[in-house]
């Protein structure tokens, strides 16, 4: 019996592994916290500063001044990476989930032809716009073996995506996600994630072992039955189980349940080959629409989700980039010109879409610049093309500037284009309602 609970007993981490993680913790967190405010009384929002850290305390600024430091404090062992990022990632679920709970769904219902528009604006262009990019890079940016046309719709893709995480922030620190542009922002964002995933499946078919349209059509198959239980199953289950769960004298109990709950939903659509954050999203979703009980029951955690793992996370999403390759000529021209393309070409998609779907042209203006933000969503995207071979350091490293520098970008493009929208007497209320969330 004793080896038998030895055998399945979780092991202790290690004492130096242990004491890197906790002063990698101590040390991002801090550090997003002083470069969020600074960027606060810069004008800007948190989420500005917080991306900020892994650029400064990755290989390009810090990794170069104090090489011995950076080499104890963020070693090449893979175990010692994927503890941070295990933490970081569980930050981004709740956050996610914590955004959902605020999603209007009448407000959507109602601005369905609008909200389908901007996000089919926001990818088919840049991601045709990408695509042709890829076809003219230089081979020299190519990996060995990668063929053109993967290439070039992984390009594609890469300029098409936008990233919920870091939209879903920077609305919450500029206090928009109330207003009704922040809602049609989120929700065209929402639909841009899931067909990146689902572009991304093809591509990666691609680059593995050819066109599998039999993978594709699974995993749209999993995504409409993954709504569709969102629609009609989950609702009375997530009541139910609050209910349950709710007892005055153990208030924490409903938080565990709700914590669970967000688990579990990452747990499924991830097991299905889906994003995580997908089935987080609609947790919160689901999780909002029960009303003031499930708003509340989801602001217990947002004190600590906004405080500490969300800055967290943005803090670690930086520091794969490493700008000492843009000292090539080439590299640093193909980066100059596919951050201009993805820039231009993601903010008209995203405003021409919201204009055919009769939005005004302040509105098209946010929608455009609110769908800008890249970050985590490209972050990813390029982790997995160089693991297949399709992206080399050169191209991954560009990718990975794209989606730092447009998710700064984003912020200060939505203040100008929203600083003379009046609010109306909806979107007050609304704030009222979701205080508590």
């Amino acid at each position: 019996m004793t080896t038998a609970l030895a055998a399945g007993a979780v092991p202790a981490i290690g004492h130096h592994h242990l004491l890197l993680l906790l002063t990698q913790v101590c040390v991002f967190l801090t550090a997003a916290v002083v470069l969020g405010r600074l960027a606060t009384r810069l004008g800007l929002p948190a989420v500005v500063g917080e991306l900020s850290v892994g650029v400064l305390l990755g290989p390009s600024m810090f990794g170069d001044l104090l090489p011995g430091l950076s080499d104890w404090l963020l070693p090449p062992d893979a175990d010692q990476r994927h503890l941070l990022g295990a933490v970081a990632q569980l930050g981004v679920l709740l956050l996610i989930a914590v955004t959902g709970a605020h999603i209007d769904l009448g407000l959507l219902r109602r601005q369905g032809r609008a909200v389908g528009l901007a996000s089919a604006g926001g990818v088919l262009l840049p991601l045709a716009l990408g695509f042709c990019l890829g076809l003219l890079t230089p081979g020299s940016l190519m990996a060995p073996g990668a063929e053109r046309v993967t290439f070039a719709l992984f390009i594609g893709i890469a300029l098409a995506v936008s990233a919920l995480p870091v939209i879903a922030k920077t609305l919450l620190d500029m206090n928009l996600l109330h207003r009704n542009v922040g809602q049609l922002i989120i929700g065209a964002a929402a639909v841009s994630d899931i067909v990146g995933w689902l572009l991304l499946s093809l591509v990666s078919a691609m680059a593995t072992a050819g066109v599998h349209f039999g993978l594709v059509a699974k995993s749209i198959g999993y995504l409409i039955a993954v709504l569709a239980f969102t629609l009609w199953v989950a609702r009375p289950v997530a009541a139910r189980v609050l209910r349950y769960a709710a007892r005055p004298d153990r208030p924490e109990g409903t938080t565990a349940a709700v914590v669970a709950m967000i688990m579990a939903s990452a747990a499924a659509t991830h097991a299905l080959g889906m994003e995580p954050i997908l089935g987080t999203f609609l947790c919160g979703i689901v999780i909002g629409s029960l009303g003031p009980a499930g708003r509340a029951a989801l602001g217990t955690l947002r004190p600590f989700v906004m405080a500490v793992l969300a800055p967290l996370f943005f803090a670690t999403a930086g520091l794969q980039v490493d700008l000492t390759a843009l000292a090539r000529p080439e590299v640093l021209a193909a980066a100059v010109v596919a951050l201009t393309v993805a820039t231009l070409a993601k903010f008209a998609g995203g405003y021409l879409g919201a204009r055919a779907g009769r939005l005004g042209h302040a509105e098209g203006m946010a929608i455009g610049a609110g769908l800008n933000a890249r970050g985590v969503m490209e972050i990813v995207l390029a982790g997995v093309g160089l693991q297949l071979g399709v992206l080399t350091n050169a191209t991954y490293t560009v990718i990975i500037l794209i989606a730092v520098v447009t998710s700064v970008m984003a912020p200060p493009l939505l203040r100008r284009a929203t600083r003379h929208m009046p609010k109306t007497a909806a979107e007050t209320q609304r704030e009222k309602e979701f205080s508590t969330a």
